[in-house]
């Protein structure tokens, strides 16, 4: 087979959860199949030395462009020339016109659930916009589609329920290097260059709204002038200024941020030291379709308070404290529990990395290549 991949932003310097996705299938795929011809279509970007490719693996590094023009024009104009037996678009959208077969990996739909122009970045909101357009049309066409929970195949099918005959879960999974993170050298390394405090709970914090740093910054407030905790909290990726404007709007005073480290947008390789360094893991998001750093956290045997919401449960199992997500005092009781009981820790770092290791990107690489083949079948 010839098999296209789009992994257009797989080269960008700051990495986000679909990107990881696309870097892992492409990273496995390698590992099981030399027999069928891969072609990789990206833009090119500063970090390009993330991959090391077997000789059945092509990769094509396409202009860079505006996104839409980049993936309407650009991607199956480059497509078309390799005769490919089927594209596997990675990011939520495709080609409306594609010279062949279509998978798309769908993660999520919530810029069908809401106004796509309500909330986020300027970046964030133009996306959203993007894809409110684009999937509808998309879809339709393609002969498969790919989600990755259970309970995303449910909420796609309440918006599109013509779509259920192309349906199938292909779970994400959890990096090997989160397993690996023990060497006292490298855990000191990068505690000392994020100059990371010696006690801290991690949440991993972007502007996207589903993300609820509000109800975060509020229980952590709330946990502090009640001393239930004293411990820092540590946000990854997010400034001082738009932390400070959070501040403000919730009218939670300044001195807070003396609690509070912002080291900044934090690489892949160095995400196991920040797990492994923490005492506690925070993720109560508002909505996810799947919840890769729950599973990143439990391989590190860290303690996680998750959400009782969307896909959180059934990617935590029995490995998680979970908690109402849009209750801060419920999220504040909850951080106090875990904190103030050494059991309780050791028994959700027990169950989590147990929880962890059903989760591999082998065996979503695996699944995805049996999806492949089916093309041929067809």
């Amino acid at each position: 087979m010839i098999i296209a991949i789009e992994a257009q932003r797989l080269f960008r310097p700051k990495k986000h959860g679909m990107d990881i996705v696309a870097l892992e299938l492409i990273k496995n795929l390698q590992t099981i199949d030399d027999k069928n011809e891969y072609h990789l279509f990206v833009k090119e970007d500063v970090d390009n030395k993330i991959l090391t490719l077997r000789s059945n693996f092509i990769l094509h590094k396409l202009p860079s462009s505006p996104y839409p023009w980049w993936e309407q024009i650009t991607l199956p104009r480059a497509v078309a020339k390799i005769k490919a037996d089927v594209l596997h678009c990675t990011g939520n959208t495709a080609p409306i016109f594609s010279p062949c077969p279509v998978i798309i990996t769908l993660h999520d739909i919530i810029y069908l659930e809401n106004n796509p122009l309500a909330k986020g970045s300027i970046y964030q909101r133009f996306g959203n916009l993007y894809r409110k357009f684009i999937v509808p049309i998309v879809v339709k066409s393609a002969k498969k589609i790919v989600t990755v929970s259970n309970f995303e195949i449910g909420t796609i099918l309440k918006r599109l329920p013509l779509l259920r005959p192309k349906l199938e879960v292909v779970y994400n999974g959890v990096g090997t290097h989160f397993f690996n993170n023990k060497d006292v050298e490298y855990l000191q390394d990068v505690k000392n260059r994020y100059n990371l405090p010696a006690n801290f709970i991690l949440f991993l914090g972007n502007t996207a709204p589903k993300k609820n740093l509000d109800n975060v910054v509020l229980a952590f407030s709330q946990a502090l002038e009640n001393k239930l905790i004293d411990i820092d909290l540590v946000i990854v990726d997010f400034s001082e200024d738009h932390l400070k404007s959070v501040l403000q709007r919730l009218q939670l005073p300044f001195t807070l941020l003396n609690k509070i480290k912002l080291p900044g947008y934090v690489k892949n390789s160095d995400l196991p030291a920040f797990y492994g360094l923490a005492n506690l893991f925070l993720y109560p998001s508002l909505r996810e379709s799947f919840g890769i750093p729950i599973l990143e956290a439990m391989a590190c045997a860290t303690p996680v308070i998750t959400s009782n919401t969307s896909s959180m449960p059934e990617v935590a199992g029995e490995a998680a404290i979970f908690v109402d997500p849009y209750d801060y005092n419920d999220i504040a009781n909850k951080i106090s529990l875990v904190l103030n009981d050494q059991d309780l820790q050791k028994t959700l770092s027990e169950k989590g990395l147990l929880r962890a290791k059903d989760f591999t990107w082998r065996k979503t690489a695996e699944e995805m290549l049996a999806l492949y083949k089916s093309f041929l079948q067809n």
